[in-house]
C-alpha cells in the first residue's frame, strides 16, 4: 500500500524541481513546443497550474466537509487559465502548485490516513495517498514534457517512478487502445530497473498488467521503470528511448507505443 508521506514527499520534491527550472525561463522558453505536440512549454504550465487550483478545491472541500467542485467550478477556472500570457501562466503555475503542495504537506497523520476525497470522476472517494498519486503522476509526466523540450533525453524523477510504478494499474486499461491490436492476445513478461520489478503486461480485448507472470511468455520487454510509465503514457517515442531498452517475442515497441498512445 502506498504510503500517503512518500507520495507528499514526491510531489513536494516535483514541484521545486519544475518551479526552478521555470523560474529560469526566458519569454521564448515559453513559446517552445513541449513533449505534448499540441502545447507549447507555457500551455503544459497553465494546465498543471489549473489542475493544481482545482485539486487544491477539491482537497479543500474534503477537509470542510463539504461537496467537491463541479463542472461550474472548473470551465471558469480553465477559461481563465487559458487567457492568460504565457508569462501570466508560468507564474500562476508557480503559485498554484506550491499552494496545492502546502495544503497536502499542512495534513496531520490523521487525516492522512483516514480523510477520504470525491475526485468527481471515480464510483467512490479515495484515500489521500490515491489522490496524491494522481497529482503525482499528473505533474511528473507533465514536468517531463516540459524537460524534453530542451533535453531529449530527459527521464522522470526516481522518487515519482518508486511512487508511481505500481500506484493505478487499473488506469493501464483506460489509457490503452487495444483496437490496435487486431485481435491478437499475447502476455509480455516485463522487467524493470530502478527500481526491479517483474510483471506480466496482458494484451487483447482489454489491457492489464498484474504479478502473475507465466513460466512461458510471449514476449519480454526489459526497460527502465521511468522508461515503462513513459510508454504507457505515450511518451517513449523512439528519439526519447534510452540504449539498452531490450525486447524479445511479442514485446514490439512499435506496436506498443499505438496501443498506448498518450494523455
Amino acid at each position: 500500500m502506498t504510503s500517503p508521506d512518500a507520495v507528499i514527499t514526491a510531489l513536494r520534491t516535483g514541484h521545486d524541481s519544475l518551479a526552478a527550472t521555470v523560474s529560469s525561463f526566458a519569454d521564448d522558453d515559453l513559446a517552445r513546443r513541449s513533449g505534448s505536440a499540441e502545447w507549447d512549454v507555457s500551455e503544459v504550465l497553465s494546465h498543471l497550474g489549473s489542475g493544481a487550483e482545482i485539486t487544491r478545491a477539491t482537497l479543500r472541500a474534503a477537509l470542510d466537509g463539504e461537496p467537491g467542485p463541479g463542472r461550474d467550478f472548473m470551465q471558469p477556472v480553465w477559461d481563465r487559465w487559458n487567457a492568460m500570457t504565457r508569462r501570466q501562466r508560468a507564474d500562476g503555475f508557480l503559485r498554484s502548485s506550491q499552494a496545492l503542495t502546502e495544503l497536502y504537506e499542512s495534513l496531520d497523520q490523521d487525516t492522512r490516513t483516514s480523510l477520504r476525497i470525491d475526485l468527481g470522476f471515480l464510483p467512490e472517494p479515495v484515500d489521500v495517498a490515491t489522490a496524491g498519486r494522481m497529482r503525482l503522476s499528473e505533474l511528473t509526466l507533465h514536468a517531463w514534457d516540459v524537460q524534453v523540450a530542451f533535453d531529449e533525453h530527459a527521464t522522470l524523477a526516481p522518487d515519482a517512478t518508486r511512487e508511481l510504478l505500481h500506484g493505478a494499474p487499473d488506469l493501464l486499461g483506460w489509457a490503452a487502445k487495444p483496437e490496435w491490436l487486431e485481435g491478437r492476445r499475447a502476455v509480455v513478461h516485463v522487467t524493470t530497473t530502478d527500481p526491479a520489478s517483474d510483471f506480466a503486461l496482458r494484451l487483447g480485448e482489454r489491457v492489464s498488467v498484474d504479478f502473475d507472470v507465466p513460466g512461458t511468455a510471449d514476449g519480454t520487454l526489459l526497460l527502465p521503470a521511468e522508461s515503462w510509465l513513459r510508454l504507457v503514457a505515450g511518451r517513449l517515442a523512439p528519439r526519447h528511448t534510452p540504449e539498452g531498452v531490450a525486447t524479445t517475442g511479442a514485446a514490439d515497441l512499435d506496436l506498443l507505443r499505438r496501443v498506448f498512445p498518450g494523455y
